[in-house]
Order: structure tokens, then sequence, then C-alpha cells
């Protein structure tokens, strides 16, 4: 569903609430407490302006303030919030019981990615069971970009190439020292993974881990999004690789047999 008001010049923007949006997005899995000068600082805000804006959504439950260390996070209203949200809903509902079934027979952490504004959403995700893997997972509604992590390039290989140009256009996060960055090489990646069908992505994303990813198309042929699985580095460079491809395909092609 598209806003329409979107495109009309004449249709004013309410300040308040933009900047109160930034506020609510300046919060990320990797800073989920953050106190109010570094509120201010993320959103280019004077303090007093943020303060007032905080205390706003404090009062109307979005937001939380922790007396004792001072900073703030969003509270869990935002989570009925995102219950609402219709983007990628059915494709969510249909590819859970398939990533559960590839977490559980691989050992594997799964992911479910779409295309959204240039960036790899992730609408789905189900931890491994290897609680030896201890790092900061991408976690439900996050974004990246699309030059590292098998999921995200593996989207970025089947999406048009307008698309791909969009999303090309804007500043790469390198995440590690091999994270690629540069708009033709990706480009020219993009062929080889669109050719094979599939990507590995190693020590791109976080060092020490790599990711297998492959695309979801509905039974038109259309591009759904990406699944990818991800676990330590030896597992997917070394023999496990083609079992773990396997199971992904298959799920893949589960998840697409049933949507249109």
């Amino acid at each position: 569903m598209k806003n329409s008001d979107q495109t009309k010049p004449n249709v004013p923007l309410v300040r308040a609430v933009e900047r109160a949006i930034r506020l609510l997005r300046a919060f990320s899995p990797a800073k989920p407490r953050l106190t109010l000068s570094e509120l201010a600082r993320l959103t280019d805000l004077d303090k007093g302006t943020a303060r007032r804006l905080l205390q706003t959504l404090t009062l109307n439950g979005l937001v939380e303030h922790d007396g004792e260390t001072l900073r703030y996070a969003l509270s869990a209203a935002v989570l009925e919030l995102g219950a609402a949200v219709e983007t990628g809903r059915e494709l969510r509902n249909v590819a859970a019981p398939q990533l559960a079934r590839v977490a559980t027979n691989t050992g594997c952490t799964t992911f479910l990615w779409v295309y959204r504004e240039g960036m790899a959403l992730c609408i789905e995700r189900v931890r491994s069971g290897d609680f030896s893997i201890d790092v900061a997972w991408t976690n439900v509604g996050s974004r990246t970009t699309l030059n590292c992590g098998a999921g995200p390039r593996a989207l970025l290989a089947f999406i048009s190439p307008e698309e791909r140009r969009d999303a090309l256009s804007g500043d790469l996060t390198k995440r590690t020292p091999l994270s690629q960055v540069d708009p033709e090489i990706l480009t020219a990646e993009s062929e080889r993974i669109r050719g094979q069908g599939w990507e590995l992505a190693i020590d791109d994303f976080v060092l020490g881990l790599a990711g297998l990813g492959v695309p979801v198309f509905d039974r038109d042929g259309q591009l759904l999004g990406t699944i990818s699985i991800t676990t330590l580095t030896p597992r997917l460079a070394g023999a496990e690789e083609s079992r773990c491809l396997e199971l992904l395909v298959a799920a893949a092609k589960e998840i697409g047999a049933v949507m249109r």
C-alpha cells in the first residue's frame, strides 16, 4: 500500500513529528539504550528539543527512561506497532516453518530478507541452537546495505538493474576488512552470483562467520526475497557447504511454491 499524500507538494510536514521519528530511529540493535546527549547528537537536535520530544514519547508509552542510568530505550509498545505491519507478513508466515527446519537440520541461524528502499530488510530470523556463537546478530526489522552478508548480496544479484544501481549509489557499510564497497566490483560479483544461483559470503559481515544465501521466487518467477544461513566460517567454507546449500535451496523452493 502506497501513501498517496507522499507525492502531494502542498501537504506541509509536521516538524515535531519528523523530529520524534528521528529519535525513534536513532535506536538500533547495536545501540538499544542511549543517553540524552547521544540522542541529540545522532539526530542533530539540541538537548532541550530532544528532551521535550522524549518526554512526550515516554508519556505515550513508546520510550522508556531509566532513572539510574539516565538512558532511554524503546518500549514494548513499539513491538505492538510492528505487529500491525503488513510488509512481508504473508511471506514471513509461509517461510517461518522452513527457516526453523533449516536451522534445526544445519545448526545455523537462518534469515529471511526482502528489498526495501535500497537496503536489505530482515523480516524473519530463527536462531541457531549453537550458543557458543556470541555476536551481535541482525534482528527482525534490521536493515543493512547489500554489499556484505550472503542474504543481502544474493538480494543485490537478483533485484532489477535499476534497483541495483540505487542500492549501490549510497554509502555502503564496511563491516569488516573483507566487506566489498566498490560499486563496479559489486556489480560484477552480482553477475557471478546470479549465474550460479547462490552466494557464499565469508567473514565480510562478521569476522569468523560465513553465510550462504539463495533467492526465493514465487510461482510466477517474481523475486520475493532471499533466505540465508550463518555459522562459523570453517563449517561453510568446508565440507558442510554442499549439504547446507542443498537444504537451503529446497527450503526456498518450498516457500516459493505456495506464494503468488
